[in-house]
């Protein structure tokens, strides 16, 4: 039978056709695949941010409590100095005694009023 050029037949068409199709197909899947991927790995990441930022949340709770716990175990703060006025009646230097009720003022071991008290004892 002598080939013929031109057109193709009945079955050459399906067989053209059904290649179109395939790849077509083929590109559609890879395509829906590449997009799946995309999206996991968006998920992915989302999840881990959302787990590193539940763990900060953590462990800043956990250090508020390890500090609570110390303020807790902490010795109380020392007592408060003497007053000067005792040591002054003791027979030290009226001058010093100022000095040393000005510099705890200062320091903010005095507060005005006890200040005050304590000096007016020593002029007293």
């Amino acid at each position: 039978m002598p080939r013929r050029f031109g057109r193709p037949g009945l079955v050459g068409t399906m067989a053209r056709t059904a290649v179109v199709a395939g790849t077509a197909n083929a590109t559609v899947g890879a395509m829906n695949r590449r997009q799946a991927g995309k999206q996991q790995a968006a998920y992915e990441q989302q999840a881990a941010q959302q787990a590193a930022f539940e763990s900060q949340a953590q462990m800043a709770e956990m250090q508020a409590q390890l500090n609570a716990m110390q303020a807790q175990q902490a010795p109380p703060p020392p007592p408060a100095a003497p007053a000067a006025p005792a040591a002054a009646a003791a027979g030290g230097d009226l001058m010093t005694e100022l000095q040393k009720l000005a510099d705890m003022k200062a320091a903010g071991i005095l507060t005005d009023d006890e200040f005050a008290a304590a000096k007016a004892k020593l002029l007293a």
